[in-house]
């Protein structure tokens, strides 16, 4: 399979091309490298892999529309897995055009070059920040997902609705993932869990908004991964039970399809906090603050449809995850 990727020096993206080519696949990243966070560490996690003999890299940033349909040409991936986007939820407040510009634009281009190469299946990454005010727990597909509490959320829900539309008009399948808080190697380094880490190590105090009493469904980067790789060959089909009457949301007429890809185990942040001490060996100084503007609460994955679909069962415990990124964080950075 010809696979394109973008977002490939990212976190997600990096470790699904690794796990792509194992597989025996060609893929195509792509990726602007741009510095959000540090260039160096995306340029260390491509290079486990960028001399793979099936691995071609690009660097291009989404919101060149030529420069990408070029790619499309060229390369004719039958499939696209799209990871690029700028993450983070208190990054919207500082630099909202950034948001626009690659995700809701670079996004456009993505789905133009899909219609015009004639993409089989396009995976792209969606958020569990989309459920914004939403209170009910776990968080379900059939949840109603139109009171977002940031501008990063308020791009991911456009995805959704862009891509439904492209499926409507052009027949191309879509599924959207709605990723809940992914940790382990190789994260960013504006993630809690490494800028948590570096505080501990240097023993400086680390800020625990909403008194630590966050609860998040923190998935294991490799059991994301996994699941995306199954994603990918189970095909968007329209729903034949589908009515415009009593419409499913995350569903259609059209081959749309979105999906929660999450742990189904919310851990309060001053558990995963604790975790983290333990595997580093230090304690933590802590600061306990109020919760932030665009925050919400809790997150809990519904994965039921996952489960059901592609039989999606993350196995990787907070414990045994925290210490592979621990084991990793150490390394990289020569502790």
């Amino acid at each position: 399979m010809k696979i394109l990727v973008t977002g490939s020096a990212g976190f997600i993206g990096s470790a699904l091309c690794l796990r792509l080519l194992e597989l025996g696949n060609k893929v195509i990243g792509l990726d602007n490298h741009n510095d959000y966070y540090s260039p160096f560490l995306k340029e260390a996690r491509l290079l486990r892999f960028s001399n793979h003999l099936n691995y071609t890299h690009v660097r291009i940033d989404l919101c060149d529309q030529e420069g990408i349909s070029k790619i499309f040409k060229q390369y004719k991936p039958q499939k696209v897995i799209n990871m690029a986007a700028q993450a983070g939820v208190r990054y919207s407040l500082k630099n909202p055009m950034s948001y626009i510009n690659s995700n809701i634009i670079g996004f456009m281009n993505i789905l133009e070059s899909c219609r015009n190469y004639d993409v089989e299946h396009l995976v792209y990454a969606s958020s569990s920040s989309v459920y914004g005010a939403n209170t009910l727990m776990p968080y379900s597909e059939s949840h109603n997902v139109d009171h977002p509490l940031s501008l990063y959320a308020a791009t991911k829900k456009s995805n959704e609705l862009m891509a439904h539309s492209y499926s409507h008009l052009y027949k191309i399948p879509t599924t959207g993932l709605r990723f809940f808080t992914v940790y382990g190697p190789w994260d960013r380094p504006d993630m809690a869990l490494q800028k948590f880490a570096q505080r501990i190590i240097d023993g400086n105090t680390i800020k625990v908004f909403n008194h630590g009493n966050h609860q998040r469904d923190f998935t294991f980067i490799d059991d994301i991964v996994e699941g995306v790789i199954r994603v990918i060959d189970l095909t968007a089909k329209s729903d034949p039970n589908w009515s415009g009457k009593n419409p499913k949301p995350n569903t259609s007429n059209a081959p749309w399809k979105i999906y929660n890809i999450g742990n189904n185990q919310p851990i309060r942040l001053i558990d995963y906090i604790k975790a983290l001490e333990i595997a580093l060996g230090r304690q933590a100084k802590k600061e306990f603050l109020p919760i932030q503007p665009g925050d919400v609460p809790d997150t809990w994955a519904n994965v039921e449809a996952l489960i059901e679909n592609i039989d999606y069962q993350p196995t990787t415990t907070i414990n045994e995850g925290i210490n592979k990124f621990a084991e990793w964080f150490k390394d990289y950075y020569k502790f």
